[in-house]
């Protein structure tokens, strides 16, 4: 229990640093969105549907590439990140899906120093 606590407190934290910068609380697919364009690299006005997709498909990669899941191959002409899978994912229920994914998200924050 003590190791769930410590997540949900350090997640509510996180929340709290992203709503005094953006002024809302975001959601799950908002932040990996927000991981996506700053993998990217490069902000614009708009994203096409397709294109907040692979955002958030390339913030899923880059997070999980901490824990060897997963390395960058390298960007195409576009500049949009390309990963390889290198092994596969566990098998968890849901509940332990969105912490593994929380987890990761505060490592990669953590890393940024935000």
């Amino acid at each position: 229990m003590q190791v769930q606590d410590d997540l949900m407190t350090r997640w509510w934290t996180l929340e709290a640093k992203l709503v005094e910068r953006f002024g809302k609380k975001p959601d799950m697919e908002t932040i990996l969105f927000l991981i996506g364009i700053q993998e990217f690299g490069e902000p614009r006005e708009k994203f096409t549907k397709e294109q907040k997709q692979d955002l958030m498909h390339i913030a899923v990669c880059a997070l999980m590439s901490q824990s060897g899941y997963y390395e960058l191959e390298g960007t195409d002409i576009d500049g949009w990140p390309h990963y390889r899978q290198l092994k596969s994912l566990p098998v968890m229920n849901m509940i332990e899906q969105e912490n593994f994914m929380k987890d990761h998200i505060l490592l990669y924050f953590d890393q940024r120093g935000f």
